[in-house]
C-alpha cells in the first residue's frame, strides 16, 4: 500500500490572485504534478484576460472553446462573461482546470462549462465544428504540434467562427512562422491589440467548409 502513496507525491498548490474589471479569480498552479508548461499562467493568457476586460466581451449566449487551457484562466473568464465554454487540454491536465473551475466558478453559473481532454490532430473529431469563438493563449510554442493545430482550428471552425489568440511572438519558436505563413495560407488573421511581445490575433477561416 505505501509504494502507492510513495508513487502520488502530495499535490503543492501555489495560488495567486488575478484581477480583470470585476472579476477576481483565484487561480491554483499543481506544482510538483508533472504538467510542464501547463502549471504556470502565462502572460499571453493575462493579455488576452485583459483585453476581454478592456473591450467588454460579452459572451452571453457564445458556444466558446478554448485549446489548451492550461490552468484554464482564459475559460474561466469567458464563463464568467456568459459564455457556454469547453476547456480543453491534455488529459493529464483537466484535474488542474477543474480544480480552478470550481473554485471560481459559482455553481450557478456551472453548468455552463466543461472541461475535455483534446489533443491536437488526433481528438478534434469528437467535438462539435459550431463554436462562435475558439480561445488559445500561448498554445504556439511547439513547431512539432503546428500541424496539428491547423487541423484542428480548420475541423472546429466554420466561416463565422472567431478565434482569439494570443501568442509571446519573440520567446516562442516558430510563433512568427506560424502566425505569418503557416496559419495565413487557410485562415485570415489580424492583430487586435500588441503588449510588449504579446500579439493578440483575430483568426477566422478563408473559405467556407463546404465548395472551396
Amino acid at each position: 500500500m505505501s509504494s502507492l502513496a510513495e508513487s502520488n507525491p502530495p499535490l503543492e498548490l501555489e495560488e495567486k490572485n488575478y484581477d480583470f474589471g470585476e472579476h477576481s479569480l483565484k487561480i491554483s498552479t499543481f506544482k510538483g504534478a508533472y504538467l510542464g508548461v501547463s502549471a504556470f499562467v502565462w502572460e499571453p493568457g493575462l493579455v488576452l484576460c485583459r483585453y476581454f476586460e478592456s473591450e467588454k466581451i460579452d459572451f452571453t449566449g457564445k458556444k466558446v472553446l478554448e485549446l489548451g487551457s492550461g490552468t484554464g484562466i482564459v475559460g474561466i473568464l469567458a464563463v464568467l462573461l456568459g459564455g457556454d465554454v469547453t476547456l480543453t487540454d491534455r488529459s493529464y491536465v483537466l484535474n488542474q482546470i477543474e480544480y480552478n473551475v470550481q473554485a471560481n466558478i459559482p455553481a450557478s453559473s456551472r453548468h455552463r462549462s466543461s472541461i475535455r481532454a483534446l489533443a491536437w490532430g488526433d481528438d478534434q473529431c469528437n467535438f462539435p465544428n459550431d463554436f462562435d469563438y475558439i480561445l488559445g493563449s500561448d498554445i504556439v510554442y511547439n513547431p512539432s504540434q503546428f500541424p496539428g493545430l491547423l487541423q484542428t482550428l480548420l475541423y472546429l471552425s466554420t466561416d463565422k467562427t472567431i478565434v482569439y489568440m494570443s501568442s509571446n511572438m519573440a520567446a516562442r519558436e516558430g510563433a512568427i512562422n506560424f502566425h505569418e505563413d503557416l496559419l495565413l495560407k487557410q485562415f485570415n488573421s489580424e492583430i487586435l491589440h500588441t503588449s510588449g511581445s504579446n500579439c493578440i490575433y483575430k483568426v477566422t477561416r478563408k473559405h467556407p467548409r463546404h465548395g472551396h
